[in-house]
């Protein structure tokens, strides 16, 4: 029944508040809106939160006037409380000023402890006193001020729900944690399998052809030098006065884009001296040959700060940790190709990341336009925290070792991380083609229909405004009244007590 349902709505963005606006209207007054967290329209500005921005909700900022009250204190009572904070610290850094010219001003591990501490009483209070009872999440919260609100929310025993769009056109997932991405419970029903082309790449919109195919080096351009001239306006404007440190920090520009793919842009948009000693570091192992014909693990690393690893990774956010693992467990003479994320920058690569990385057994960092589709097709197998290039090797016959909470990782040939694992025999197994779009279409049959994302409109150039919002309407009221199947976690809804 959802008769006293009072949500908590973390929903950014005209699109999406439209979504809530339209499913509070359906929902004919048995779900009330206890708090909306968004923009400006919303009880509190999200965003600015995100950036330590004065920018005022309906209801002013979250944290004027707060007084502390220890209404966070259940939050500090889990028993993962320490992963709980790490997650949340991770995600806080990604607006830091070595990575954001709109950066907020936190620089020591005490402001972030401080400030996560400010922001889970604040969250802890309203939830009290707006007697929220269900929280809805329009994507897996992975903006910091979004997984404090989860944690609190999950602490003070509100129901979640967890939505999260999908790769496949128009299609979103559920859960009641998000923890439970990707655990999925076969209900039995009869479903039509999902047509896969055999050894096919999927269609990923984000990810470009070119960076799989050698590729002519880079120029210095334009763009870069004004992206050097605003970072040292703004942060060290004494140096634009230096013309030797000038003239040295443009040369050491041009050598990095001399050495990396032309569809490499390192300072397009940002320039920070960690950026620069990230791609010098970078650079190092462009031109290497791959030898495809050794035993080898491939390792494409993810994009950071980014959902995959900061919100699904848990510990395994540190990839480099992944790595160490993965290398304790492979037979002598057993290679690991890692290759870096086309779109990564400095943050979570300085260094002492390299330094670690290419101290581990058996690493060999491979250039850039080296195709990840030659690598997972000559590998024993894939391994990643969450990223697709599982997906793919399972497309291809090819196992993958999965480390984090992947969507895919019930699938066959998908191995979850578990300590002591067999690496010859994860390289060994072998599955039915037609399995793999059988449990697909399990899967698929219990996704949802619908756009919740704006950034994958352009997956659905059709897309029906009003249509869309009908379906979503429908599907959301169904899940918070538990009307509707979860794709994650327990399906129906008399399984799901053990999970609140």
């Amino acid at each position: 029944m959802s008769e006293g349902i009072r949500l908590l709505a973390d929903a950014r963005g005209e699109f999406r508040s439209h979504l809530l606006r339209r499913i509070l209207k359906d929902a004919g007054g048995d779900i009330t809106l206890a708090l909306h967290l968004g923009d400006r329209d919303a009880d509190f500005h999200a965003p600015c939160l995100q950036r330590l921005e004065v920018r005022m909700g309906r209801k002013g900022h979250l944290l004027h006037g707060r007084e502390g009250t220890g209404a966070q204190l259940p939050l500090l009572a889990q028993p993962d409380f320490h992963q709980l904070i790490e997650t949340a610290v991770d995600q806080m850094q990604r607006n830091a000023q070595f990575y954001r010219y709109r950066a907020h001003n936190i620089v020591n591990l005490q402001d972030y402890l401080d400030y996560y501490h400010l922001l889970a009483n604040a969250f802890a209070q309203e939830i009290q006193d707006n007697g929220a009872t269900h929280a809805l999440f329009t994507t897996v919260p992975h903006l910091a001020y979004d997984a404090v609100l989860y944690q609190v929310a999950r602490a003070l025993g509100l129901k979640t729900l967890v939505l999260c769009q999908t790769i496949f056109p128009s299609r979103y997932f559920s859960m009641r944690r998000v923890e439970d991405l990707g655990s999925f419970v076969d209900d039995g029903r009869s479903v039509e399998p999902y047509p896969i082309e055999k050894g096919s790449a999927p269609d990923l919109f984000y990810m470009d052809d070119r960076w799989q195919k050698p590729s002519p080096r880079g120029q210095l351009g334009a763009r870069a030098v004004m992206q050097l001239l605003r970072h040292l306006a703004l942060r060290d404007p004494g140096k634009l006065f230096r013309p030797r440190y000038l003239r040295d920090t443009l040369a050491r520009m041009r050598d990095i884009y001399g050495a990396l793919p032309d569809w490499r842009d390192p300072f397009a948009a940002f320039f920070h001296t960690n950026e620069m000693a990230y791609f010098e570091h970078l650079a190092q192992y462009e031109g290497q040959t791959v030898d495809l014909t050794r035993k080898y693990v491939y390792v494409p690393l993810h994009n950071q700060p980014e959902m995959s690893t900061s919100s699904l990774g848990g510990v395994f956010r540190d990839q480099v940790l992944m790595i160490e693992v993965l290398a304790r467990h492979l037979p002598p003479g057993w290679l690991i190709y890692v290759k870096d994320n086309p779109r990564q920058g400095a943050f979570a690569r300085g260094p002492m990341h390299f330094h670690r990385l290419t101290s581990i057994r058996g690493v060999q960092v491979v250039p850039l336009d080296a195709s990840t589709h030659d690598l997972s097709s000559h590998a024993q197998f894939v391994a990643t925290v969450t990223g697709t290039a599982a997906w793919e090797a399972v497309r291809k016959g090819r196992p993958a070792l999965v480390f984090g909470n992947a969507w895919y990782k019930s699938l066959p040939g998908i191995f979850p991380y578990q300590e002591g694992f067999d690496p010859e025999a994860i390289a060994a197994f072998r599955f039915p083609h037609d399995a793999l779009e059988t449990a697909m279409g399990r899967i698929m049959a219990r996704c949802h229909q619908g756009v919740i994302e704006p950034i994958y409109r352009d997956m659905a150039p059709d897309l029906d405004e009003a249509a869309n919002a009908d379906e979503i309407s429908r599907t959301v009221l169904g899940l918070l009244r538990r009307e509707v199947s979860l794709t994650f976690g327990a399906p129906h809804p008399a399984e799901e007590t053990a999970l609140l």
